[in-house]
């Protein structure tokens, strides 16, 4: 009898201690460069904030509220911060990234997303990060992410036609970023090496407000404005493309026509950005910083990482090349063995003979 007590206690511990150990949640709230894409019809458009899963341990747990074409204001208008608030727990993260859209002037009738830096933007991200402390948890702000434009309207001053091209708004730097994925391909007018800074508009700095407000409210800071500036320099004019929504006529069966974005991220591009992201929240978190991980290769039936299958993963294996490959979801029949090819396999991803 004292055995099978002895047993039920032993089990009882160790139920409870199971049950004390919770994974810890990253929420991320943004808009269109972060956020959860469509895959069903096979497009590649990404953001960071789908792949970041894929750039930490197991015991951290992203889960990924942005939405296309949100500002700071309209995330909550349309209820969007309070279905994150609702999930929210003591020790929780929450990545606060806007500013795209917030620079996009109300339309009456359709939209109304603005927001000014020093005023309305600030105080907008200062609630945010109050209620998420309020909430147990520990916001992290991010300012947004540069985009990619290698001309300088003030080098050349454009005639009739070239201005019905470049809209008013992406003139003083609000680029609809909607918009872009209505853009058919074709090459592009160029007339610099350097990339163009296109947050700073005649309203303010959206770069600046977001690192002010953590200074003062002791927040932690990531500056992916910055980060993403150097990737998109490091690339280069005609190798940045390669990052974004560049497509050619047919390239794509559900984008017949091509596309030619410069804002939004495709698989490559928002793999790039969210490991050199998550290098940065490690700096900046140092709580996080143990769990941030890099992989060669990730596979999610998802689209969280750039293959779909081990296969597929398996076969870009340059022969003879060591290789890390995460398999964060799926089902699957178990990979025959590669010399130098390792495999993680995380619980969500089921592994059969």
């Amino acid at each position: 009898m004292k055995f099978i007590c002895s047993i039920l206690l032993a089990v009882c511990l160790t139920l409870l201690v199971s049950s004390s150990k919770r994974q810890t949640t990253v929420f991320i709230i943004g808009d269109s460069t972060a956020a959860e894409k469509d895959i069903s019809k096979g497009s590649p458009e990404r953001g960071w904030g789908m792949m970041l899963q894929g750039c930490f341990s197991e015991d951290i747990v992203v889960d990924n509220h942005a939405r296309n074409g949100r500002s700071s204001r309209s995330f909550r208008d349309e209820g969007l911060w309070q279905k994150v608030m609702d999930k929210i727990k003591p020790g929780d993260y929450v990545f606060i990234q806007f500013g795209h859209n917030d620079e996009k002037h109300d339309i009456p009738g359709k939209s109304k997303r603005f927001a000014k830096p020093g005023t309305s933007f600030d105080a907008n991200l200062e609630r945010y990060v109050r209620e998420t402390r309020e909430k147990g948890g520990i916001p992290v702000l991010f300012n947004c992410v540069e985009r990619r434009l290698f001309f300088d309207a003030r080098l050349k001053k454009t005639d009739a036609e070239k201005t019905a091209e470049l809209s008013a708004a992406e003139k003083k730097g609000a680029a609809d970023d909607e918009a872009l994925r209505d853009v058919k391909y074709s090459e592009e007018e160029v007339n610099t090496e350097y990339l163009v800074a296109t947050h700073y508009t005649e309203d303010g700095d959206y770069t600046a407000a977001p690192y002010l407000v953590a200074k003062r409210l002791n927040v932690p800071f990531v500056d992916a404005n910055r980060i993403t500036h150097w990737i998109e320099t490091e690339y280069g004019v005609e190798g940045s493309r390669k990052l974004h929504m560049w497509l050619k006529p047919g390239e794509v069966a559900s984008i017949p026509k091509g596309r030619k974005d410069n804002t939004h991220y495709n698989i490559y591009g928002a793999r790039v950005v969210a490991n050199r992201l998550a290098d940065a929240i490690g700096e900046a978190v140092p709580a996080l910083k143990e769990h941030v991980r890099h992989y060669d290769y990730v596979v999610s039936e998802e689209g969280r990482g750039n293959f779909f299958t081990i296969e597929e993963a398996v076969k870009a294996i340059p022969a003879g090349k060591q290789a890390i490959v995460l398999v964060l979801d799926g089902t699957f029949k178990k990979p025959k063995a590669s010399k130098g090819v390792k495999y993680e396999i995380r619980s969500k991803a089921v592994i059969t003979k």
